[in-house]
């Protein structure tokens, strides 16, 4: 029966369920996420908005199917009716926040109060922030003897293909698979990760984009000025050209930029303490011994980069964070009605 049950849990259900609790305690607050994945990212989002008054449960939105995904969680929980005060679904924004209610998913997203979303393409975008990568590589090593700039690389990066992505949102809107994100990830894509040649990487993108662009310029040569309004409009949601990694797909800048970039970065700095256990021990049991223990304490990059939450300083978080503080000044001001149609939604 209760696993019959958990299907029709509504925003007033746990609102009557938080009624029963005893004066001073906190209010529940579910929220419904799209993976297993994104569920550790989205408790170290949203216990920064715990208080006296309220705390979080994220969960995955189905008691019934293994089913996952953005268009699952928000299309089973709309359905029945389930958001409210009470229960949020918190996603991925892919392409949707930019589109700007385009399409009926990006609709709902922006429209819908109960909504919140990484702003950042996905979770993996933020959790691959330029300027965390530093400490990721720590984690991973425990050597802090790094040189190379994450920041400037991936600034670099995100200037020279910024042009070719807005042409990437344009087909998007226009619903023209003649050039897809599939497309759009192959043109970017560095090649081989070389720590000291990444003025060639950077050049060969660029390069790349270029021919790409000219090619768009003589298949739509009166799209120059709807291009520009884009630009201009998609800069104006917060994209800079300089944080362009953000907004691209997560998978395609997890697996094939940052993963193998830091891969070769953290086997150098491992090797480097290595030689340097080697070259300070007086004997062979000594050495062996300073080896193992530091094997032993070498992390994943993987595991590392999965529980990175050194993004809270970037602007896709700071628009977050915003819809949240107003959400919790609204649930702290709100005397709850029954219906959650009735509810005075918090405005965006």
């Amino acid at each position: 029966m209760m696993s019959r049950l958990t299907g029709y849990i509504t925003s007033d259900y746990i609102n009557a369920a938080n009624k029963l609790k005893k004066n001073g305690g906190r209010r529940r607050i579910i929220a419904y996420v799209e993976s297993y994945d994104d569920i550790f990212f989205w408790r170290a989002v949203l216990s920064r908005y715990e208080n006296d008054n309220v705390f979080f449960e994220v969960m995955l939105p189905s008691h019934k199917s293994l089913a996952k995904g953005k268009k699952t969680v928000l299309m089973n929980i709309m359905k029945e009716q389930q958001l409210g005060s009470n229960i949020i679904a918190c996603v991925d924004a892919d392409y949707d926040f930019l589109m700007q209610g385009a399409t009926p998913m990006s609709k709902m997203i922006i429209d819908c109060p109960y909504v919140f979303h990484t702003y950042a393409y996905a979770i993996e975008n933020l959790q691959c922030y330029a300027p965390s990568l530093h400490n990721v590589c720590v984690s991973v090593t425990l050597n802090d003897n790094i040189t190379f700039d994450f920041v400037s690389f991936m600034q670099q990066y995100s200037e020279a293909i910024f042009p070719l992505f807005i042409w990437s949102i344009w087909f998007y809107r226009h619903n023209d698979h003649s050039f897809t994100i599939t497309d759009f990830n192959q043109i970017i894509n560095t090649g081989n990760f070389r720590e000291y040649d990444t003025d060639d990487i950077i050049n060969n993108v660029r390069r790349k984009v270029g021919v790409r662009i000219r090619q768009f310029h003589r298949q739509y040569p009166n799209a120059k000025d709807e291009w520009l309004a884009l630009k201009d409009e998609i800069k104006s949601l917060g994209v800079a050209p300089a944080d362009t990694y953000l907004y691209i797909q997560g998978h395609h800048l997890y697996d094939a930029l940052i993963v193998p970039m830091l891969k070769r970065i953290c086997d150098r700095l491992i090797l480097q303490r290595e030689t340097e256990i080697t070259r300070m021990a007086t004997h062979v049991v000594q050495k062996n011994n300073e080896l193992a223990g530091y094997s032993h304490c070498l992390a994943d990059i993987n595991m590392v980069l999965r529980r990175n939450t050194d993004f809270f300083s970037s602007t896709p978080y700071q628009l977050l964070n915003r819809d949240l503080k107003q959400f919790i000044r609204q649930q702290q001001r709100a005397d709850l009605p029954a219906s959650p149609s009735k509810e005075v939604a918090p405005q965006r």
